[in-house]
């Protein structure tokens, strides 16, 4: 049981603004009566070619229900699918919302959710998932739907058609979850232009802040925190590589860049931080195209660029290198001959040992306070994603293996976030199963693979890291967890809110003051006492 000790204090937010919480919207619309404001968004998932150890379980569609005075967030849910479209009943406090996607297969997929304003329960009304396109209120008791086909198994022209029905309620406030039953919605298809509706829902947006005089950015993903002993915090989120914010919570400097950074190592001359930036592929007229890898060092005081390395190929920042840059090729998983590449403050490059291929989900090891690099390798001969164990890189680039990853013979765990403490580390997994992904996990180990405590969790961690005193663990569905470092027992744990309303970390780090900072997947930095 948790230890009645109080959780710390937010004491400010970095990076704010109106609808943040609803990332990139898709859909919005504005009450009549009320003056409510409804947003449809998406935060975008909590994976990247570096690491997808937190994705199980998450996902980022978000329905926000706004005040009209200050654009305070009154009730925000998850959608388990991208939200379609929004309506405001004519009289009920209710709004109505389309949400669905394509399965990847051949399925459309969604629900019609129905938002009670007044108390944020959310009915999930279709007796069956189908993808909702629009829903438009005809009176108090019609709501008219249109409905993506069910698949596009037999017809490929499914995406430029739809099944418009109306559906009547005598009251629409006591719809029960899944009572609008299948047969309601059966209807002739036809040709129906699927809408975007994100530009319109961008400007409204825009304008509805402007006239109360904020400003809307759509801020989204912050992959890493670190803060500064002179009390500024660093960020690297979407569409930034790094960015700076002074103790006086003004942005200092900020290095945009076309996707953004997702790492943030200070470096070892402690006036400079290195970054590495996502680089996806983009579907072009000339095929699949991918921009060339960046990592680099970025200054301080200035933000401005000092340096870059390139790999030849994504890399990953490791930990714990000193005076060398030591990077993990993320290229191809399948090939065996992978290496770490070490850069000497010369500028020269070395290969150092084998770690062979890299798994998105087995292989990330992101490590904080480290004294030297670590890194998960794996032993199999034919899967490098098998078998792995615990590596460290001595000062003569040599690979030392220290203990197997999994601590239950026959097992296999995912990767995950980890900090090093004395002759320790504690780091936060999840069980592998052939039927889905099992347990969750944090776990401390003595440098010979001893395991002086083990936690069990129920959802997939995003980030960790530690004062030496107190294990902290944020997860995918919004909690922070204090873990006492000497024995595992839990502390604390709270749900993150900002002015009430849930938010979820993707990073954290404990500030040389004692600040705890959390950057969150709604774009925004939460500096806690």
């Amino acid at each position: 049981m948790p230890r009645d000790t109080p959780a710390p204090t937010l004491r400010r937010v970095l990076g704010g603004g109106p609808f943040a919480e609803t990332g990139d919207p898709s859909v919005a619309v504005v009450d009549g009566r009320s003056g409510l404001v409804g947003v449809g968004g998406d935060l975008g998932g909590v994976q990247w070619s570096g690491n997808g150890t937190a994705d199980d379980g998450w996902s980022g569609h978000r329905v926000g229900v706004y005040e009209p005075d200050g654009l305070r967030c009154r009730h925000l849910l998850r959608s388990r699918k991208p939200v379609r479209s929004l309506a405001f009943h004519p009289v009920l406090p209710l709004l109505a919302v389309g949400t669905g996607a394509y399965d990847g297969g051949y399925c459309f997929e969604g629900e019609l959710l129905l938002v009670h304003l007044d108390t944020g329960e959310v009915v999930s009304a279709l007796e069956r998932d189908r993808e909702v396109l629009d829903v438009a209120w005809l009176s108090w008791t019609e709501l008219r739907m249109v409905l993506a086909p069910p698949d596009d198994w037999v017809d490929p022209g499914a995406r430029e058609q739809g099944h418009t029905v109306v559906v009547s309620r005598a009251d629409w406030g006591a719809v029960g979850a899944r009572e609008v039953r299948a047969e309601e919605v059966d209807a002739t298809v036809a040709p129906y232009a699927w809408p975007d509706r994100a530009p319109r829902a961008r400007r409204l947006l825009a304008e509805l802040a402007g006239a109360v005089g904020l400003d809307r950015s759509v801020r989204r993903r912050v992959w890493a925190v670190e803060g500064l002993a002179d009390g500024r915090v660093l960020a690297a989120l979407d569409g930034v590589l790094a960015e700076a914010w002074l103790p006086s919570g003004r942005r200092q400097w900020a290095v945009e860049d076309e996707e953004g950074g997702r790492q943030l190592l200070p470096g070892s001359d402690g006036v400079s931080v290195w970054t590495d930036a996502e680089r996806r592929g983009r579907r072009t007229r000339s095929g699949w195209e991918r921009s060339a890898p960046r990592v680099a060092r970025i200054a301080l005081d200035t933000g401005r660029v000092l340096e870059t390395v390139s790999a030849g190929e994504y890399a990953l920042l490791v930990a714990g290198g000193g005076k060398r840059l030591v990077l993990r090729p993320v290229e191809d998983h399948r090939k065996a001959d992978r290496r770490l590449l070490l850069f000497e403050l010369d500028g020269t490059a070395a290969e150092g040992p084998e770690v062979r291929g890299f798994d998105l989900f087995y292989h990330p090891f992101p490590m904080h306070r480290s004294s030297r690099p670590y890194v998960l390798v794996g032993t199999d001969p034919e899967w490098a994603h098998k078998g792995l164990w615990v590596a460290a890189v001595d000062p003569d680039g040599a690979l030392r293996p220290l203990f197997p990853h999994s601590w239950v013979p026959r097992e296999h765990h995912f990767g995950g976030p980890a900090v090093e403490i004395g002759e320790s580390l504690v780091y936060v997994g999840s069980v592998h199963h052939p039927q889905g992904h099992g347990d969750s996990y944090v776990v401390r180990r003595s440098l010979d693979g001893e395991v002086l405590w083990e936690h069990r969790a129920a959802h997939r961690a995003t980030a960790l890291d530690t004062d030496g005193e107190t294990v902290f663990s944020a997860d995918n569905s919004g909690a922070l967890t204090a873990l006492d470092a000497a024995t595992g027992v839990v502390l604390w744990q709270t749900t993150l809110t900002v002015g009430g309303v849930p938010t979820c970390a993707l990073s954290l780090a404990v500030a040389p003051q004692g600040r705890l900072l959390v950057g969150t997947v709604d774009g925004r930095v939460l500096e806690y006492g």
